[in-house]
C-alpha cells in the first residue's frame, strides 16, 4: 500500500519542471525528428520548501522521508496547483532551523509511474 505525504502545505514559490524523455536527430539541412522515449516519456519534479514550520511539522516530514528512503517505495502526493495524487519518490532534502522552535525543509519531489 502507498503512503501519503503528510498533510503539510509547501510555502508559496515551489518549482515545478518537466523535462520530456526524448531522442533527437537532426538532418544537415535543418530538418528534426522527435522522438519519444518511453511510455512515460514527461513526468514532473517539484522543488518545494516547507517554511517556518513547527518542529512537530518537520519530524513529521523527517520521519516519512527516512521511512521512504528506507524501504525504497514511492508515495502519494498533490502537488499545490491539482487535486489528484500522483506517485513520487523523494532522493534528497536539506533541514535549517532559523530559529529555536521554527524549521526550513527544502525537498525535490521526483514524479514514478509505479504500478
Amino acid at each position: 500500500m502507498t503512503s501519503t505525504f503528510p498533510a503539510i502545505a509547501p510555502a508559496l514559490g515551489a518549482t515545478k519542471k518537466r523535462q520530456p524523455t526524448q531522442k533527437r536527430v537532426q538532418f544537415g539541412d535543418g530538418y528534426e525528428q522527435v522522438l519519444r522515449w518511453g511510455l512515460n516519456q514527461n513526468p514532473a519534479e517539484w522543488t518545494l520548501t516547507f517554511r517556518n514550520i513547527t518542529d512537530v511539522e518537520a519530524a513529521s516530514i523527517e520521519n516519512f522521508l527516512d521511512s521512504r528512503a528506507d524501504d525504497g517505495a514511492a508515495f502519494n502526493w498533490s502537488p499545490p496547483d491539482e487535486s489528484s495524487a500522483y506517485k513520487w519518490r523523494c532522493d534528497a532534502w536539506t533541514k535549517q532551523i532559523p530559529v529555536n522552535g521554527r524549521n526550513t525543509i527544502t525537498a525535490t519531489f521526483r514524479q514514478v509511474f509505479d504500478p
